[in-house]
């Protein structure tokens, strides 16, 4: 299991989260990833950094460390040219990029209202998805799809994209992991012991991959990856 953090965007500028990719990258952590939130949820008004100019600029100042989305939300820009920006973003990367993607759900709908973008049905974000990972997958760019409904997750499938789940326990992680690869997002646990289980239960159960919200600093994460048997660096 590769290990992971989501960087500190939610900031008006990016003096943090390039230090924290910095710091990943020194530590062997394998991915750094931005969401995609026009504020962090639940807060209107806080800033919130737009994810490709934020990875695009960490593209340059790093080497080693992946880049990703977790992940890039349908319908705020036209798949097309959300396809342009991945395929951009995975050039300037040297390809290290993981193209994280999903289709919104009502907890996202007040973001696209207030920008005046009316998230379209369903069945069309599931559409729009499938149009988005087809076009990345054939330009070679790994591809993570959100984790939703069973119509959601078998178009991941059928495409040959990893879904993502977030904030599910190892259960979760076992019982997708049956069709296909899987990857986790979620926060880690507070504690050495306990956050190194987490990562244990989690490369046990199968995951491709464990990506944790920002803790302040590399250290928690380099312990428990550690503790848990798993090998950072590249």
């Amino acid at each position: 299991m590769r290990v992971g953090v989501i960087l500190p965007s939610f900031e008006a500028d990016a003096a943090e989260a390039r230090s924290c990719a910095a710091a990943a990258e020194e530590a062997g952590i394998h991915g750094v990833f931005a969401y995609d939130h026009l504020w962090p949820p639940g807060e209107p008004g806080r800033p919130a950094l737009a994810p490709f100019p934020l990875l695009g600029m960490l593209a340059a100042v790093t080497s080693r460390v992946m880049l990703g989305t977790l992940v890039a939300r349908i319908g705020l820009m036209p798949e097309n040219v959300l396809c342009r920006e991945f395929r951009t973003l995975d050039a300037l990367s040297g390809h290290r990029l993981i193209a994280g993607i999903g289709t919104g759900d009502h907890r996202s709908a007040a973001e696209n209202l207030a920008y005046g973008i009316v998230p379209g049905t369903a069945t069309a974000r599931r559409r729009a998805v499938r149009s988005v990972a087809e076009d990345l997958v054939r330009a070679g760019i790994a591809v993570w799809v959100g984790a939703g409904s069973e119509a959601t997750n078998a178009i991941a499938r059928e495409v040959g994209a990893t879904v993502n789940v977030f904030g599910a326990g190892a259960d979760r992680v076992v019982e997708l992991g049956r069709s296909g690869a899987v990857s986790w997002g979620g926060v880690l646990r507070r504690g050495a012991e306990e956050a190194a289980a987490q990562f244990r239960s989690l490369n046990e159960a199968g995951a491709t991959w464990a990506v944790v919200g920002w803790p302040g600093s590399v250290a928690p994460i380099v312990r428990a990856a550690r503790a848990a048997g798993i090998e950072l660096g590249w």
